[in-house]
C-alpha cells in the first residue's frame, strides 16, 4: 500500500531536511552542499539563511570559503545566482548550461536577433583570458565594439548568466559587503578544468534528501532540467512512492528523515527567495496559496509552526514582524525573541 502524508508530516519532513526542525552542528561548508545551494541573488541573504539552519554561526566562515574558493556564487538554477560548493559548481554548471543558453534566448531573442552567439562565446572568451575581474557593465561595453547596434547589458549578462561559466568572486558575497559584481570564468577562479558531470541520479538523490518528499514536478522547479524521468525510473530500487493530501504522486529516499507530525517546529526567519519556500512546484507544504505571490517578490518569511505567518524587514537596525495571520500571545512572545536574537546577529562584527 502506498503510503500518504498528510500537509503537516510533508511540512516536518521538509523541515528536518532543511535544518530548520533542529538547527545543525555541521559546519558551513557541509551545510551548504546538503542544502544543494542556496539562493543568493541577494549577496547578504544567504547569511541569514545560515544563521537560521546553524548552531553558532560564524558570518565570517561564510567569507573565508568564498576567499579560499571553496564556495562560489553563480548563475545556475533558475538561472539565479546561487551559493554552492566549488565541487557542485564543477558538476551542475555543465548539466544547466543548455537551459541557461535556452532562458537568455528567451529573454533577449530581440536584442541578439543579429548576434551569433558561438561568436559572442568565441570573442568573450578571449577577452577574459587575461585573468582580469570586470564587471557586467565592462564586459558589455568591450563586446559591443563587435557589436554596436546591441545594448551592452544584454551582451554582458548573456555571457555571464549563460554563455561562460562564471563566478561573481569576492568581495561580493562576504559579510557586509556592499561590492559590486565582478566575474571571471569558474575555471580560472577553481582551478583546473570540471570533471565529467555526475548523473542525473545524483542530482535527484541530493534533492530529496535536501527537500523530499517531493514530484518530480518540485525537482523540475527546483533545477528547472528537463530529461530527468529516466534517471528517477533507474532509481526506482532506492525509492518509496507516496501520496500527498491532493493525491500527488510523491518520491522520497527510503532512509531519508520523516519526523513524527506533531514534533515542535520553532520560529525560523528565512531569507529573501529561500529555496525552503522556492523549490517546489506545490509551496502549500510550507506557504499558503493566499500567499504564494509573496515568495518571488523578495519578501523575507517568519515560519511560526512551520508555516509562513508573517515576513520581517529591517528597520533602523531592528528586525521587524509584519503577521500575515493572527498570532496567539505564545507565537508573538517566541518571533519577539527569535527576532532579538537575529536583530544582534544582524548587528554583529
Amino acid at each position: 500500500m502506498t503510503a500518504r502524508l498528510d500537509t503537516r508530516a510533508l511540512n516536518r519532513a521538509t523541515l528536518a531536511r532543511q535544518h530548520l526542525l533542529d538547527r545543525t552542528r555541521t559546519p558551513a561548508l557541509e551545510t551548504v552542499a546538503h542544502l544543494g545551494g542556496l539562493q543568493a541573488q541577494e549577496p547578504q541573504e544567504p547569511f541569514v539563511g545560515l544563521w537560521s539552519r546553524m548552531r553558532a554561526f560564524d558570518p565570517a566562515e561564510l567569507s573565508r570559503l568564498l576567499e579560499q574558493r571553496h564556495l562560489v556564487r553563480l548563475h545556475l538554477m533558475r538561472r539565479t545566482v546561487h551559493l554552492v560548493t566549488a565541487t557542485d559548481a564543477r558538476a551542475w554548471r555543465p548539466r544547466h548550461h543548455t537551459l541557461l543558453r535556452q532562458k537568455v534566448l528567451g529573454t533577449y531573442r530581440r536584442d541578439l536577433a543579429d548576434v551569433d552567439l558561438d561568436v559572442l562565446t568565441g570573442r568573450a572568451e578571449t577577452l577574459m583570458a587575461d585573468g582580469r575581474p570586470r564587471s557586467l557593465g565592462e564586459i558589455g561595453r568591450e563586446l559591443a565594439r563587435h557589436w554596436p547596434a546591441t545594448a551592452p547589458r544584454v551582451l554582458g549578462e548573456a555571457v555571464v548568466a549563460a554563455l561562460i561559466p562564471t563566478v561573481q568572486i569576492p568581495p561580493r558575497g562576504t559579510w557586509r559587503s556592499t561590492a559590486g559584481a565582478r566575474y571571471l570564468p569558474l575555471n580560472t577562479w577553481i582551478g583546473a578544468a570540471p570533471p565529467p558531470g555526475r548523473p542525473d541520479s545524483d542530482l535527484i538523490r541530493r534533492y530529496l534528501r535536501a527537500f523530499g518528499p517531493a514530484s518530480s514536478a518540485d525537482l523540475r522547479a527546483w533545477c528547472g532540467l528537463a530529461g530527468l524521468p529516466d534517471a528517477v525510473t533507474a532509481l526506482r530500487d532506492e525509492l518509496v512512492d507516496m501520496r500527498d493530501d491532493r493525491g500527488r504522486r510523491l518520491l522520497d529516499l527510503a532512509d531519508a528523515p520523516r519526523p513524527d507530525p506533531g514534533a515542535p517546529a520553532p520560529v525560523r526567519f528565512l531569507p529573501a527567495f529561500d529555496n525552503a519556500v522556492l523549490g517546489y512546484h506545490d509551496r502549500s507544504r510550507i506557504i499558503d496559496d493566499a500567499h504564494r505571490g509573496l515568495s518571488v517578490t523578495g519578501a523575507r518569511f517568519v515560519l511560526v509552526d512551520g508555516r509562513v505567518a508573517a515576513t520581517w524587514t529591517t528597520t533602523t537596525g531592528h528586525v521587524a514582524v509584519t503577521p500575515l495571520r493572527p498570532l496567539t500571545r505564545a507565537e508573538h512572545t517566541e518571533i519577539t525573541h527569535e527576532a532579538d536574537r537575529l536583530t544582534a546577529f544582524l548587528s554583529s562584527k
